[in-house]
């Protein structure tokens, strides 16, 4: 019988045990750890200091944490996670430190999140950070078609498009189709210059800016040029059948229920499709349902499709903007009550 390996996990104790005396530990960290710890005006320390209650201090390659016993050992798990993922080839930032809590919370091995590699493109590595996103990769992965909803900031198109790219680099798709629909917010479509592709342009552009992070900018615009990489609007995919492509819908919030249900039912043999959007950052008619809305309703029990809510949690960008979603949400929800 085979033997299975176990990956040892830290366990965090509980954060609201009894008091426990004071105690300080200091140890040596290399200078890869110190570096990244440091890094981008302390911010991993500062993110430390907020969420584990007792003093951390690094002078050069020492690290000190100074606090009641039960305080200190957190920290020092937290800090054992960090150190083995500088080790294994990780970047990380303050948004890291929620990340290996989130993940020790979830009872999941924090390099198995951080692990799941989806694309390597100029030695960078595209993965997961946090236990969400892994959920999110999964479920692209395993199903037909995916829903990725959150707010800002939570990776949904960015890891999508991880994907996409590395579908077509397996050769497990023939070509990429990334839309969006043109949906004027505040601003009017007519009044932008150019041709109909010049004026939808600004709205397709960030598919362009997550493209051009996986791929080098002249192989990217060769790939467009023989039509493997299609970039259009949604109106464009009507009456198509779409075979052999990994097809992302950008920003689906701002669709009808009509333009979903098109969009959906232009899904060919040896495809998948995952389709994005913010239910909070809708700007259609406020009489108008938002067909992202709507879809949960209708396929949420559909084998083959797959739904990843991400919350505030999965915000990866600035820790302001993860407090700002959360913020809206609550104001949201106080509205509403």
């Amino acid at each position: 019988m085979a033997t299975q390996t176990v990956k040892s996990v830290h366990h965090f104790p509980p954060m609201e045990a009894t008091y426990t005396a004071p105690v300080q530990e200091t140890f040596d960290v290399s200078n890869a750890v110190a570096a990244e710890l440091a890094g981008i005006s302390d911010g991993v320390l500062v993110a430390m200091r907020e969420r584990m209650h007792c003093t951390i201090r690094l002078r050069g390659n020492k690290l000190t944490l100074d606090g009641e016993e039960q305080h200190v050992a957190e920290a020092r798990a937290l800090v054992d996670e960090l150190v083995e993922l500088v080790e294994g080839g990780h970047q990380i930032g303050a948004h890291t430190v929620d990340a290996v809590l989130g993940a020790v919370e979830a009872g999941q091995d924090v390099r198995e999140v951080f692990d799941a590699v989806v694309w390597r493109h100029r030695g960078k590595k595209t993965a997961p950070k946090t236990v969400g996103q892994k959920a999110y990769i999964d479920a692209i992965r395993s199903s037909t078609v995916t829903f990725g909803i959150g707010p800002a900031g939570t990776g949904k198109t960015y890891l999508a498009m991880a994907c996409a790219v590395a579908a077509l680099h397996e050769r497990e798709v023939a070509r990429i189709i990334l839309t969006r629909p043109a949906v004027e917010a505040g601003e009017r479509l007519g009044f932008l210059p150019g041709d109909m592709l010049a004026k939808v342009d600004p709205y397709l552009r960030p598919l362009f800016d997550a493209l051009y992070d996986m791929l080098e900018p002249d192989k990217a615009m060769n790939l467009m040029e023989r039509g493997t990489i299609e970039v259009a609007p949604l109106a464009f995919m009507r009456g198509r059948t779409l075979n052999d492509s990994f097809i992302i819908l950008d920003e689906a919030q701002n669709t009808s229920p009509e333009q979903m249900q098109m969009f959906l039912t232009r899904l060919g043999f040896g495809s998948k499709v995952v389709v994005t959007g913010d239910v909070t950052q809708i700007d259609l008619p406020r009489e108008q349902r938002s067909g992202l809305v709507h879809v949960q309703d209708v396929l949420q029990e559909i084998e083959g499709i797959s739904f990843t809510q991400f919350d505030h949690n999965d915000v990866v960008r600035h820790k302001l903007v993860q407090r700002i979603v959360e913020a809206y949400k609550e104001h949201t929800e106080e509205r509403n009550r």
